[in-house]
């Protein structure tokens, strides 16, 4: 049976075999345990290579169904690599994004990737930071956006183990303070009139999504 870890680098080197043909193996390897590095740091509960497989999964199931032709999914998955390769939970709101995107600028230069793919993918990390405004940056940027929220359409048990890493992730804040930034975050998202940008998603993981998210905030509301 393959590690989950090997099998991550399997698809980087596939994917990096594509992104950078010049660069060779050596730099290849080098970058993918640089990523898997970052994904596995001891700070992390949620944020793990766990998310990014799922992150990944998704995408493939939205290239599947006809969202993204094959290079708006690799555009896509260079974005789900690096999205959250800078990740501290003490960091102040923002910083995160913007540490992962410049991450990925530097590191996908120095992989030779063209500058018009270095744009997208630090432009997609950047609108991970709040998932807002209508569709912008094209299929991929979509799916990015899509897959980064499927966490909130995942089956019941799932949900719970994401909420409890998230916890964990925030184990400094006190639970008064948790409980009202997680309001703050989750109501705006249950209130939108459309979570998903796909029509993919929306047709199959807005119900769900809702559901989970309807349940977690009742709960966060309760005295």
């Amino acid at each position: 049976m393959t590690h989950p870890a090997e099998a991550l680098l399997d698809r980087w080197l596939a994917d990096a075999a594509l992104l950078a043909p010049e660069a060779g193996r050596d730099l290849w390897l080098a970058e993918g345990s640089l990523l898997l590095r970052g994904w596995s740091e001891p700070q992390r509960r949620y944020h793990t290579t766990e998310h990014l497989t799922e992150v990944l999964a998704a995408i493939d199931e939205l290239a599947a169904a006809g969202e993204v032709d094959p290079d708006e999914a690799l555009l896509a998955r260079t974005v789900g690599w690096y999205h959250d390769l800078a990740y501290d939970p003490r960091a102040r709101p923002g910083s995160n994004e913007h540490r992962s995107a410049t991450l990925a600028r530097d590191h996908l230069h120095r992989l030779g990737v063209d500058d018009g793919t270095v744009d997208a993918v630090e432009a997609g990390v950047v609108m991970t930071l709040d998932h807002e405004g209508p569709g912008e940056g094209g299929a991929a940027t979509d799916a990015v956006h899509d897959a980064d929220l499927w966490i909130l359409s995942a089956p019941p048990p799932r949900y719970a183990a994401y909420r409890a890493q998230v916890r964990e992730e925030y184990a400094h804040v006190p639970e008064d303070a948790f409980r009202a930034g997680r309001l703050g975050v989750m109501g705006p998202l249950a209130g939108r009139e459309r979570l998903y940008r796909t029509g993919h998603a929306h047709e199959h993981w807005d119900a769900r999504a809702r559901a989970n998210l309807q349940a977690e905030l009742a709960e966060l509301r309760r005295p």
